[in-house]
């Protein structure tokens, strides 16, 4: 991990000699149209060099957009910003894989992308229906495909030039080490719901042995219940240091070496979840030591459906 200052403009280097992940990044999983266009022009202007998109969210030309008016608007320049997108369960055979990334490319209007990753390590039949169900309304999966046939099909994309960097989300310690040990491109990145009541010590020591950049989404727990910043150890070091319960759960994050993302709408809190500072070496243990609850608020890693995510009634 390469730290400048501050805090929050460190950089995460990623495999294959693809550079460095800004280490603080915005997500833009926000569904009104204009409100996701007006909270990523805010995040670049903030200072966000790192936007985390997927096909499933439904608005990557949105996304495409807010960066083309940044870009002529001189905010930033393409090549300072690191740009994910993420591979749909419903196009994991390896014939679809490519066309996917391709359609990704177009929404986004960008000549290449910085990570392309597999949303999840379910694959759902190919369609148009993104949330394939049977009768009792459980998901329906693809049997005549595996991991591993997908992975394959993504390395071809590093092969081909126009993406820089590939990995995996939303999985499970033993699945990835399946793909590494096939790998002949090993996974770059892997993205996890990581905050202080679900830290995955265990994944982020195999991710920091591999080189492999551990991306935490919902860092602050989603804002759902029991909340991560109304922990007691969150809100004495917030006091403690002047900073607020979320910049103590995001400095955290960044501190013992993940990436993360945070979303909003709110262009105060945009700029609280920028404004972040170095916590003590006390605090940094604490956090690890005196914080007994343990929750998992997306059961992703169970069905392969993303919770935060809204379906289609």
């Amino acid at each position: 991990m390469t730290s400048q200052h501050p805090l929050r403009e460190t950089t995460i280097p990623v495999a294959n000699g693809t550079g460095a992940m800004p280490a603080t990044g915005f997500g833009t999983l926000i569904r009104d149209p204009v409100a996701a266009k007006r909270a990523i022009k805010a995040a670049l202007e903030t200072g966000f060099r790192h936007l985390d998109c997927a096909e499933l969210y439904g608005n990557e030309d949105v996304v495409g957009a807010a960066m083309q008016e940044a870009f002529a608007a001189g905010t930033v320049r393409r090549e300072d910003l690191f740009v994910t997108t993420k591979l749909w369960n419903t196009n994991h055979r390896p014939d679809r894989v490519g066309p996917a990334f391709a359609a990704s490319l177009r929404r986004l209007q960008l000549d290449w992308l910085d990570c392309y990753l597999i949303h999840t390590p379910f694959a759902f039949p190919a369609g148009d229906d993104h949330h394939p169900r049977d009768a009792d309304g459980r998901p329906i999966y693809d049997s005549g495909v595996t991991l591993e046939e997908t992975w394959h099909a993504m390395e071809r994309l590093v092969d081909a030039g126009q993406c820089r960097a590939i990995g995996l989300s939303d999985i499970r310690l033993d699945t990835l080490k399946a793909i590494v040990a096939i790998a002949r491109i090993k996974p770059a990145v892997v993205q996890v719901e990581s905050h202080p009541y679900l830290p995955e010590w265990d994944l982020f020591e195999y991710c920091r042995e591999q080189g492999i950049v551990l991306l935490a989404f919902a860092p602050l727990g989603h804002g759902m219940a029991p909340r991560v910043i109304d922990s007691p150890v969150i809100t004495r070091i917030a006091e403690a240091t002047g900073q607020t319960p979320s910049q103590v759960a995001l400095a955290w994050a960044v501190q013992r070496g993940t990436a993360m993302l945070t979303t909003s709408t709110n262009p105060d809190h945009i700029r609280e979840n920028f404004a972040f500072s170095a916590l003590p070496d006390q605090a940094m243990q604490a956090i690890r030591d005196d914080i007994a609850t343990h929750v998992r608020f997306n059961a992703v890693v169970e069905t392969g459906v993303p919770g935060f995510v809204p379906r289609p009634a």
